[in-house]
């Protein structure tokens, strides 16, 4: 339910606005003074604050400036018995949502409360909105190959260079993308991303330059490409690699010619849209095997930048395991969670190929495989991430023989343990043991039993 704050001097037009309101579905509240007012603000959640101008202590309008300063501000509506013009233009540079004058139209009163707090719940959503935006465009890592790439990104991001991010599947190429946008002279337009290897061949020309109604079947309305839709702003072409020499052709005339023309169209549309683009292959190695056109790679290929696997950049991820622990607890309004000392090691001994997309993965099975647990250690990681470990430590890491022995029993246990889904029964039969024996095993090489 909404709840509004009505704020007079006259207790009359207070319990008038309280019986109107109630009827109407609002809560209220009330104050007498600009003095109440501000109380009531910072001990309750109020939208929308119907404010008198003339009030005794401080007025309205220096209630208004100090309502202004809070945080999570209501939207605020001024009152006045005989206001000005200089009064209300005042009221509205201090911020005031509208402004009434007495005596009150009951209909003109509700509607601009309604739009008040729908005012107020868009003004959230933006802020929201920039909060997203924010997280997708930092970039963690303090490794040195990530310092570089920030100075890079600071560097060209202000010019309207065309850019061709290189990297494994799962290294952050789209953050990369996100973060260019942010700190460019284009980052208040729209960014708009096209994953070139999800979408079907027979739509992304559709997808990419629009189309009108009636051009193919299914096509029942006229729609707007990501060309189109980018202008202004960035596009992000996303593994590019992927796409069609067909639909490279036509990508390539519209970058030359700054145009394009919507399936079933014979007009072209000018368009201005900064292209970054993304891509896992070798394109140089694609265009000796002709899948990818010389000509649209050095279009491209203007300013380049390279994302480093995560088996690169190791030191960089305990920055990444905290950072992603912390992600439910700002999400979701939690207490951070921790992770031990021995687990980040256990986290670095592994080589994720699967990158920093397979590291959020695996900090989020973890949290939601363990919600009671603030404090995650070595023996809440993944089977998976033990033995990778460990297979690593027995192509030679180890100072003695000893140690590689146990490292490989450790590694095929666990191995056992996971095909049998954590059964010590089952895997003892397995592995020709008694299921006691086993139980010894595990606890002189550390392995929990849940583990």
């Amino acid at each position: 339910m909404h709840k509004i704050l009505i704020v007079d001097d006259e207790t009359g037009i207070r319990e008038s606005l309280e019986g109107v309101l109630n009827d109407e579905g609002y809560e209220t509240a009330s104050a007498g003074s600009g003095e109440e007012c501000l109380k009531l603000l910072r001990r309750q959640k109020i939208e929308v604050v119907l404010l008198d101008i003339w009030l005794p202590g401080i007025d309205g309008l220096e209630t208004l400036e100090r309502i202004r300063e809070l945080d999570a501000a209501p939207e605020v509506i001024m009152i006045s018995g005989h206001g000005t013009i200089e009064t209300a233009v005042r009221a509205t540079k201090l911020g005031a949502y509208d402004f009434l004058e007495k005596p009150l139209s009951i209909d003109k009163t509700l509607i601009l409360i309604k739009n008040a707090i729908e005012s107020k719940k868009l003004r959230h959503e933006n802020v929201d909105l920039r909060k997203q935006l924010h997280a997708k465009s930092v970039i963690v890592g303090d490794s040195i190959p990530m310092k570089a790439l920030r100075q890079q990104i600071a560097l060209m991001a202000p010019t309207n260079g065309r850019v061709l991010i290189y990297g494994e599947s799962g290294t952050g190429k789209e953050l990369v993308a996100h973060a260019i946008h942010a700190q460019s002279l284009r980052k208040d337009e729209t960014f708009v991303e096209v994953n070139c290897a999800a979408i079907p061949e027979d739509l992304i020309e559709s997808e990419l330059f629009g189309h009108y109604k009636g051009s193919f079947p299914g096509a029942t309305t006229d729609k707007e490409g990501k060309f189109q839709k980018a202008s202004g702003g960035t596009l992000f072409l996303d593994e590019v690699g992927d796409m069609s020499l067909k639909t490279q052709a036509k990508v390539l005339r519209t970058l030359e010619e700054q145009r394009v023309v919507p399936l079933g169209g014979d007009n072209s549309i000018m368009v201005d849209a900064r292209i970054i683009a993304s891509t896992n292959k070798d394109l140089e190695e694609e265009i000796s095997k002709g899948n990818f056109r010389e000509d649209l790679f050095y279009r491209l290929n203007v300013i380049p930048f390279f994302v480093p696997p995560l088996r690169d950049r190791k030191e960089d991820i305990p920055l990444f395991a905290k950072h992603f622990l912390r992600e439910p607890a700002v999400t979701y309004g939690r207490r951070p969670r921790e992770i031990t000392d021995e687990a980040i090691e256990g986290l670095m001994r592994y080589s994720w190929p699967g990158n920093v997309r397979e590291l959020r993965n695996v900090i989020e099975r973890i949290v939601i495989m363990n919600p009671m647990i603030t404090r995650f250690e070595r023996k809440h990681l993944p089977p998976l991430v033990h033995r990778d470990g460990h297979r690593r430590e027995s192509r030679g890491e180890f100072s003695t023989l000893h140690e590689a022995r146990d490292a490989y029993e450790r590694d095929f246990i666990l191995k056992k343990l996971d095909e049998n889904h954590g059964n010590v029964t089952r895997a003892a039969e397995v592995l020709g043991l008694e299921r006691s024996h086993l139980y010894r095993k595990m606890r002189a090489l550390g392995i929990a039993p849940k583990e």
